[in-house]
């Protein structure tokens, strides 16, 4: 999702563009990545390549988010070192920091209490790549950053119901509750949890921003600055969507963090903002589901 909207920014920019994904190369393989970087010795890497998925995927699969992260940005970003690349963004996520940290959420609140334990094997990953691109600015003088998006959507999501992230999971199933004409839908938790979400063509536009001006920051967090209960999410993706029925909720399933408002004042003030709203992001999202239905579905 996040590398096939860089792609198409790149591209309308004028910019040559490498690129591939996880079926095509497999970056927890040392050798075979450090080859793809020397290969093409680009000026700019985006590390956008990562193991995903929601709360039910991170809880049963913790190894699997942990090791697997660490290897491929481990991997990518020595590579990057080794091939001299001049500028590195590393992506990361707002799972980074703790539980209950301060709302909105600053950059400095990082490691200052417990994480979330649900996701708490994949953010030790990302801390691990933001220190590691810390690192490499202390010790070598890489003029390279970390960004800390808020929850992404948008094409090319994933939408399985069992590892998507609560909104492609969402639109999934209400749309086929739709189609199956269900009285009912129950999504997980109580739907108080408070959430804010950001187009993925909004982060590519940061991402460019960030490449063009100078600046002494290396971390930055990316978000909307407006958050949504699940439940008003689910009340608002079903009427896009056009399902009828009732919401109910699995309350033997757990919330995640109850709130989740990243602080982006210090990207703001280098005069970037996010400019798709999130009903706007929904609608167009919803189009491209139905436009690529095979592809959705794979």
């Amino acid at each position: 999702m996040v590398g096939s909207s860089l792609a198409r920014k790149a591209l309308d920019l004028g910019h040559e563009v490498f690129g591939k994904s996880s079926s095509e190369l497999d970056f927890t393989n040392r050798t075979s990545t450090f080859n793809e970087i020397a290969t093409f010795n680009p000026e700019i890497l985006v590390i956008a390549a990562a193991k995903v998925g929601g709360i039910a995927a991170n809880s049963k699969f913790p190894v699997d988010f942990l090791t697997t992260n660490l290897q491929i940005q481990t991997n990518l970003i020595d590579a990057a070192y080794a091939s001299d690349v001049q500028k590195v963004i590393f992506l990361g996520s707002s799972c980074i920091y703790p539980k209950f940290a301060p709302q909105p959420i600053t950059e400095t609140s990082l490691l200052t209490s417990p994480l979330e334990p649900t996701n708490e094997p994949y953010a030790i990953a990302k801390i691990s790549g933001v220190k590691l691109i810390d690192a490499y600015r202390k010790q070598y003088g890489k003029n390279w950053i970390s960004l800390m998006p808020t929850n992404l959507y948008g094409p090319n999501d994933n939408f399985n119901s069992e590892t998507s992230h609560v909104l492609p999971g969402l639109l999934h199933r209400l749309h086929l509750a739709k189609i199956e004409i269900r009285e009912e839908i129950e999504i997980w938790g109580d739907g108080t949890p408070f959430r804010e979400f950001l187009h993925v063509d909004d982060l590519s536009e940061a991402i460019f921003h960030l490449l063009e001006i100078k600046n002494s920051n290396s971390l930055f967090n990316i978000g909307s600055s407006e958050e949504i209960s699940v439940l008003d999410l689910a009340k608002l993706i079903a009427k896009i969507v056009g399902f009828e029925g009732k919401i109910a909720f699995d309350l033997e399933k757990p919330n995640g963090m109850p709130r989740k408002l990243l602080d982006s004042s210090l990207i703001e003030e280098t005069g970037w903002t996010a400019k798709i709203s999130l009903e706007a992001g929904i609608k167009s999202v919803y189009a491209w589901y139905l436009d690529n239905q095979e592809k959705v579905l794979e």
